[in-house]
């Protein structure tokens, strides 16, 4: 611990010699940035792939045989008030339509024959277009020129619809399929931080200061992840982290040194001093709290998702260049402006300025939580209880087509399959290859799947075989994300393909695989929560050791990993509440109840507000253990420590709630759950977690919170910190 301070100390006097150097080098670097964000546009990684998986390897296998397979299938929708199977012009509109894609692959009853494809009533049938190519995050289908061709090619007397996954998600986005411009985003969410800052800082330098800081880590990130891409593949999901992350933890941790920057000030020590102090306490907290959001991102790497992992290793640049700025430009800055950073006041000071801690608002909350302990933690226990209770019921799964919001004619051709009778499942359906197979098995494959449960139907269409390799169209009576769906998939993958295999009597026989975009799906969710146990492992493990040693105790990080992983359910919970169960989900968002949360969701907010939420943990005990280590008092530390980091906190916690509840304002489902559980999470963190549950345990724990023993502080090398006896001090042992 020495060791950090000496660092940090020298730290700072080297800034303070060489204030104006840095200051020009940063900007020289930010300059650069800027254009590192324009040139790694056209790096991105817009591919998805999950090696190893058996249906995704068999969308590959499809792919290169066919042309097609990776792409979810657009669906045509035929009705007409007679026979409709008599109308066969309608051949024509669906090869019109198909042709917008060249080389796509159809399904329909016109190329089959089959009654799969048509309505009880004989008046409503459909047709699948399989477009060519790989997909990438956003569609390149030609949703529009699709429509536009089938609306002008279908004859008199028919309507016709295009739907589907990719129309229904354009529909649900406003027909913004690329989803949401990462520089608005992170444009919306600076000014309502500046807004936030006005109220916090109340003069101009102030609240410059951070959103300088946030602009050069935001740049100078990007520069380092063009580098990094001709190293590796990063994914294009990168730059969302970099603009909400990294506009998160800049202004972060740029409030925590401006605030202890300040504090020094106006207890009256000299500007080279009072940075000095900053550096030693503040910069150490920072230093600490960006290891913890870096441990959260880079765990990524262990999943088994190439996209995943890129987006560990290029998060972990994030605060890496967070804190970096922040311990380096920032001084440098606070140097320069010196008693300056609180002139060019633009609102009152009685709004503004930071009180006495032994005054206002946030000391007498302290003074409550440490007379009051036990009814302000069961407080806290009983809030989280109540959303732990659908955080356990999370289920993660791809958006079920039914609920996709929105309007317009993929929301009209969905309504009319469904009126129809037709089962969901016809817009994603299962796909089955049959390699080394003879044009006899496909179909008997087909009527074998037919009969299992959970099939509504099953086709073996005859221009769908090539090379020695047949596919066959399998019709889920669910939706294909719905958890019926799952299981079905599951009983066919594991139970019905391997048996179907030995009663072929070929030799050696066909070889059958679950394809298509419902089964790879399910591969994403086992491949990621399969091996998210280690994930969550390599956090606890890694956070718990980094924080033993900053803490300087057993205690402290023990409860910060487990209310950390609380507040993480608590998020969970409230996501599932909103729009697994859809209370108010739609009345707001215009979302119905989904019945699941997107499946990439949950581990993205684990990945983000893991160190985010942990950060205000830091902040808050960093302070707590330095109060302590001067009065020997638990009681004074709490109270101290809580009135010196409460505004902190709820300020940093603001800011970061702004910029994630402005995400859920775009369009699309995913982005919705996504930016609420975020805002959620580190709005439910900042109160219920870090001004009940941390001060009150804390106070309750008493002596034992900053207790080491001496042969794990030799470990970790620091000073050991033996239990004091319970009469030691005044009130040390409280």
């Amino acid at each position: 611990m020495r060791k950090v301070h000496g660092f940090v100390t020298a730290l700072a006097q080297l800034v303070l010699r060489r204030r104006r150097a840095i200051v020009i080098l940063w900007i020289a670097l930010t300059v650069l940035g800027a254009y590192s964000a324009s040139a790694v546009s056209k790096r991105w990684l817009e591919q998805f792939s999950i090696p190893g998986y058996s249906a995704y390897e068999a969308n590959q296998r499809t792919l290169k045989t066919f042309g097609t397979g990776a792409q979810a299938p657009m669906t045509v929708v035929f009705h007409s008030a007679g026979d409709i199977t008599k109308q066969r012009e309608l051949a024509k509109a669906i090869a019109a339509a198909a042709n917008v894609n060249r080389g796509s692959r159809v399904s329909s009853y016109f190329s089959t024959g089959s009654d799969a494809y048509v309505s009880k009533d004989r008046h409503t049938t459909f047709a699948n277009i399989y477009p060519p190519g790989r997909p990438g995050f956003s569609s390149n289908v030609h949703i529009k020129e699709t429509r536009r061709a089938l609306l002008a090619a279908t004859p008199p007397g028919v309507k016709a619809h295009l739907t589907g996954r990719d129309p229904l998600y354009e529909a649900s986005s406003g027909g913004n399929s690329g989803g949401p411009s990462v520089l608005t985003e992170a444009l919306i969410g600076g000014l309502g931080a500046l807004v936030i800052l006005l109220f916090v800082f109340g003069t101009l330098p102030a609240m410059a200061i951070p959103i300088a800081i946030a602009i050069a880590s935001i740049l100078n990130t990007f520069t380092l992840i063009l580098l990094l891409t001709y190293i590796t593949p990063v994914s294009i999901i990168v730059q969302f982290l970099v603009a909400l992350v990294g506009l998160g933890v800049a202004i972060d941790y740029s409030l925590l040194m401006i605030f202890r920057f300040r504090e020094e000030l106006q207890n009256g020590e000299d500007v080279d001093t009072a940075l000095v102090e900053t550096m030693r306490h503040a910069g150490r907290s920072v230093i600490v709290s960006g290891s913890t959001v870096a441990i959260g991102l880079v765990s990524m790497v262990i999943l088994p998702v190439p996209v995943i992992r890129s987006i560990g290793i290029g998060g972990m640049l994030i605060p890496a260049v967070s804190v970096l700025t922040s311990i380096t430009l920032l001084p440098a800055l606070l140097a320069m402006l010196g008693h300056k950073i609180n002139r060019l006041r633009v609102m009152p000071k009685r709004i503004v300025e930071r009180q006495d801690p032994t005054t206002g608002f946030w000391h007498r909350w302290a003074v409550i939580v440490t007379r009051r302990p036990v009814p302000v933690a069961a407080l806290g226990i009983l809030i989280v209880a109540v959303l732990l209770i659908p955080g356990v019921q999370l289920h993660a799964a791809e958006s079920q087509l039914k609920d996709f919001p929105g309007k317009g004619d993929a929301i009209v051709g969905r309504t009319v399959l469904d009126q129809a009778g037709f089962s969901p499942g016809v817009m994603k359906p299962y796909v089955v290859l049959a390699e080394n197979a003879p044009p006899s098995v496909a179909p008997q494959v087909a009527r074998t799947l037919a009969r299992e449960p959970g099939i509504a139907g099953a086709v073996a269409p005859p221009q769908w075989r090539r090379d020695g390799a047949s596919l066959i169209e399998v019709f889920p009576s669910s939706d294909s994300a719905s958890s019926a769906s799952a299981s079905t998939i599951s009983h066919l993958q594991h139970d019905v393909l391997p048996s179907l295999h030995f009663r072929s009597g070929i030799n050696p026989g066909p070889r059958l695989t679950l394809a298509g975009v419902a089964p790879e799906d399910r591969d994403f969710v086992h491949a990621v929560y399969g091996k998210f146990p280690y994930v969550l492992a390599f956090v606890i493990l890694l956070t718990f050791v980094l924080l033993m040693r900053a803490f300087r105790s057993i205690l402290l990080p023990l409860k910060a990993v487990v209310l950390n992983l609380v507040s993480l359910g608590a998020a969970y919970g409230i996501i599932v509440f909103i729009f697994q169960w859809g209370h108010g989900s739609e009345a707001i968002w215009g979302v119905p109840a989904t019945g699941a949360i997107i499946s990439w969701i949950p581990l993205m907010i684990f990945a983000f507000l893991y160190g985010l939420s942990m950060d205000y943990e830091v902040f808050m005990l960093m302070r707590m253990r330095e109060e302590y280590d001067e009065t020997h008092d638990t009681v004074k530390a709490v109270e101290l420590g809580l009135a010196r980091t409460g505004k902190l906190v709820t300020s940093a916690a603001l800011v970061l709630m702004f910029a994630f509840f402005v995400l859920s304002s775009s369009p699309g489902t995913d982005i919705k759950q996504f930016g609420i559980g975020l805002a959620a999470g580190i709005i439910f963190d900042a109160t219920v977690i870090r001004t009940l549950l941390v001060p009150s345990l804390v106070r309750l724990f008493g002596r034992w919170n900053w207790w080491l023993p001496h042969p794990i502080a030799r470990v970790l090398r620091v000073p050991a910190a033996p239990l004091r006896p319970a009469g030691a001090a005044a009130s040390g042992g409280r």
